[in-house]
């Protein structure tokens, strides 16, 4: 029914098209549509901008006419609005003069936007559910405000996520277990200062409140290169990758085992002594010399030679250049995003 009444703003304010208008809202009533999907649907129906402001529930949201929702929004000038028992109003913006069916559609969107808020409340989560919710890929523009509101963040509050494998002591800030990682959310600059091996710590970028789940998104990708090497640091900040992210962020795992320089880290990893190997050459990537990476690794200088030489035959490449050891690192380093997914 829906398809066939979002041209509906074309036609006259005649009885028929009332009708049509009431049954549009009736439906989504009746399939028990959330906020965002109430929003996108009305604005797509009136052709113009259409909004919600119920500042007492966390929500000031918007919907353009494409049917994207979105937070913080605050009700334009001169926009024609309708209040709500609870005092929440929602509000349609038309540029220029208004029609005829506005005044039904602004009428069926209060009565249907109320029906939709006294069902649609958040049970009496506590903070982890809350979190879990804000970083939640699929929760709609609604839920997130709401549950920021609950935290006692508002949709542009400057935050960050991290994204936490090991002890999240210390750290501050609302918390989740999501799988395997601790996600950590701050509205403040992160101390980082106490995080120590094994602990491993992912730091996304700082975005608005609702946009939180971008942050965990790099926060996770963050992690799996924070060292678990006693010289490798052990948090890592996903906005001093640099292009590396932007390269980490398009390799799936299964590409990353085709490349041939980690195929061959995979096969020295296979041998009697693939551990130390692989350690030693980690710390050749971290020094500039062998014998600092031999006193790194505490063994003697012509040991880690002759270690070298035998990695060198299977890489087939020199690892003690500066070219030979960026090549190094970048395979070392896709190998861990890979193993770390």
């Amino acid at each position: 029914m829906e398809g066939l009444l979002l041209r509906l703003s074309a036609l006259d304010a005649d009885a028929a098209g009332e009708v049509r208008v009431i049954a549009f809202f009736d439906s989504l009533i009746a399939r028990r549509a959330g906020v965002d999907t109430l929003l996108a649907t009305t604005a797509q129906l009136a052709e113009c901008p259409v909004g919600l402001d119920a500042a007492e529930r966390g929500l000031a949201l918007a919907a353009d006419p494409s049917g994207e929702v979105r937070a913080g929004a605050s009700t334009p000038k001169g926009a024609r609005a309708r209040e709500l028992p609870d005092g929440s109003r929602v509000w349609l913006a038309r540029p220029g003069a208004g029609l005829p069916m506005d005044e039904m559609v602004l009428e069926r969107f209060a009565i249907a936007a109320e029906l939709v808020l006294a069902r649609g409340a958040l049970p009496e989560l506590g903070d982890p559910a809350l979190v879990e919710l804000v970083l939640a890929e699929r929760a709609g523009e609604a839920e997130r405000s709401r549950a920021l509101h609950l935290l006692g963040l508002t949709p542009g509050t400057r935050v960050r996520v991290l994204a936490v494998a090991g002890d999240s002591a210390g750290l501050g800030g609302w918390s989740a277990e999501l799988g395997q990682l601790r996600a950590v959310l701050l509205a403040g600059p992160p101390e980082l200062d106490q995080v120590r091996p094994p602990a491993r710590v992912g730091v996304g970028g700082e975005v608005a409140a609702i946009e939180a789940r971008r942050s965990w998104r790099q926060a996770r990708l963050a992690v799996r290169l924070a060292g678990s090497l006693p010289w490798d640091p052990p948090v890592c900040w996903w906005e001093r990758l640099g292009a590396l992210a932007t390269v980490a962020e398009g390799l799936r795992g299964n590409d990353i085992g085709q490349i041939e320089d980690v195929r061959a880290l995979d096969r020295l990893a296979e041998g009697p002594l693939g551990a130390d190997l692989l350690l030693i050459l980690s710390a050749v990537c971290a020094h500039d010399s062998v014998r600092k990476a031999a006193a790194e690794v505490h063994r003697h200088h012509s040991s880690v030679a002759a270690r070298l030489a035998h990695a060198e035959s299977e890489l087939g490449f020199p690892v003690t250049t500066a070219a030979g050891r960026f090549r190094l690192h970048l395979a070392m380093v896709l190998r861990r995003l890979r193993d770390n997914a």
